[in-house]
């Protein structure tokens, strides 16, 4: 059975605004890696070209059983969303400090991969150290509680 892929970066580096769920245009060689879990999500990133949705840096690595037509692992891969959905996301991303970050990888109830991106605006320094914070008092206070 197929896990969802998370990219956990993401939301120490962003602070994730909106949530979109995409499909993604893959070849079969590249959807048996994903569903081995044979995928990076660290570096990747969305962009506009042409009013379509592209995701570049997203490491698929080569499934070991395909012939030799294998795809390539770094190869730029189209994202499908809604008309009305990508118009609403190339206006905010034109703004500054706005960019496309993908989430995560699921399967879908239908069984179509689908991505989860998100619409991002970066962190600086002191909320980052904020964040961090934060999740060593909620550790501390779960520990604490677990030991009474």
């Amino acid at each position: 059975m197929f896990t969802e892929i998370n990219n956990r970066a993401a939301s120490f580096h962003f602070n994730l605004l909106d949530k979109y769920e995409a499909g993604l245009q893959l070849t079969g060689s590249e959807v048996k890696s994903i569903r081995q879990g044979k995928i990076n999500l660290g570096d990747a990133f969305c962009y506009f070209q042409g009013g379509e949705l592209w995701i570049k840096n997203m490491h698929i690595s080569e499934y070991k059983l395909a012939n030799i037509n294998n795809h390539d692992p770094m190869r730029i891969r189209k994202l499908l969303l809604n008309k009305k959905e990508l118009k609403k996301l190339q206006t905010k991303v034109k703004e500054k400090g706005y960019t496309i970050i993908p989430t995560r990888i699921f399967q879908s109830e239908t069984g179509f991969l689908k991505m989860e991106i998100a619409l991002a605006k970066g962190k600086n320094v002191a909320s980052k150290k904020d964040s961090i914070k934060e999740k060593d008092i909620k550790r501390e206070t779960d520990r604490y509680l677990s030991t009474r």
